[in-house]
């Protein structure tokens, strides 16, 4: 009897722990029954190896095709427009480089054409940039409060951003028209006479900017109608409760908390008025980049394109491309100043 009693007690840790209903459990790695049965023991070793390789190098498998894309998409053209515009190349033969260092750099500096690009993207952004947010900033609030049908209100707002720019610009287009142009007819009506939209200096770059504010509006509508609806509702609460109107609780609770998403919203308009591109291209009809008869309009987008694409000079595209590049560098600067700043004074 003694003897089955310790029999009974060695039992499970000779042959693996019991299991309900007296079934024993596979035995762990390094246990009595991988000593006796060697070629289990290796199974269980490689399967243990692939599962930690597994867990260590499948993240970085999974995050690859981005960096494939960015490397192919992003990175060897940036590196490659850096190394051409320290060249004399044409379109033409781009294999056939003259190293020039940077004088392409250096003849965007006495360029007057590039200045007034220049000028143009600065006047044509800021034109776009301040009504654009200004408006969406208003329709966020509108959108806010809780209206009838606000879904309705909220896709409705959206859809000229879902608007192709080639078909949008083309009403524009009709739109300000010197003869038949329903702007013009409308000036009419209140006594006033045409006005050569196209032609003008700052007629086209407003014509141009009302494309800009109309697609983007309800865009940034959006972004600012979310975080309203993340600001706690206490605030307006007590707000409400010392009295102040929804005027002063809009100036004084929402626009402080909008602070950091008012401050992504310049910065990404800006980075897109540098960018600017297919509206004053397509808002000069059949002329090409040349961005008006004057080029009164011509952003440094299109100037790019002009020098790249319609002259051919492929090494001073890369160095427009290049300053623009840095320009944007500098708006990040900027950005990331003033959110420091902010910083600093909420804590």
């Amino acid at each position: 009897m003694a003897s089955d009693t310790g029999a009974d007690l060695a039992g499970p840790g000779a042959g693996g722990a019991a299991a309900p209903g007296g079934v024993a459990a596979p035995a762990p790695p390094g246990s009595a029954a991988d000593a006796a049965d060697p070629a289990e023991a290796r199974r269980r070793e490689r399967r243990s190896r692939r599962y930690r390789r597994d867990v260590r190098w499948s993240p970085y498998a999974f995050v690859a095709p981005f960096f494939l894309f960015f490397a192919a998409f992003g990175l060897f053209p940036l590196l490659y427009t850096g190394w051409a515009s320290l060249h004399q190349v044409e379109l033409t033969a781009p294999n056939d480089m003259r190293w020039v260092g940077l004088r392409n750099f250096s003849r965007l500096l006495s360029d007057e054409f590039f200045w007034n690009a220049l000028r143009n993207t600065f006047t044509i952004g800021v034109i776009s940039t301040v009504p654009q947010l200004l408006i969406a900033l208003g329709i966020a609030h509108l959108l806010n409060y809780k209206l009838r049908g606000s879904m309705f209100f909220r896709v409705a707002v959206l859809t000229p951003y879902a608007t192709s720019v080639a078909a949008a610009t083309l009403v524009f287009v009709l739109l300000f028209g010197r003869d038949y142009g329903m702007v013009n007819w409308a000036l009419g009506q209140a006594g006033l006479g045409p006005v050569d939209w196209q032609n003008g200096t700052w007629t086209s770059q407003f014509a141009v900017s009302t494309i800009v504010v109309w697609r983007w509006t309800g865009y940034n509508a959006l972004i600012y109608l979310a975080a309203m609806q993340a600001v706690p509702p206490d605030l307006y609460e007590s707000a409400a409760l010392d009295g102040a109107s929804r005027w002063q609780q809009f100036r004084h609770v929402t626009v402080p908390a909008l602070r950091p998403t008012i401050l992504f919203t310049c910065v990404v308009s800006t980075i897109g008025a540098t960018q600017l591109f297919g509206e004053p291209l397509l808002f000069n009809g059949g002329a090409g980049a040349t961005g008006g008869s004057d080029h009164q309009f011509q952003t440094l987008g299109l100037y790019l394109y002009e020098q790249g694409w319609v002259n051919l000079h492929l090494g001073r595209a890369s160095a427009i491309a290049w300053a623009m590049f840095l320009i944007l560098l500098l708006i990040g600067a900027v950005n990331w100043l003033v959110s420091r700043a902010l910083r600093k004074e909420t804590s």
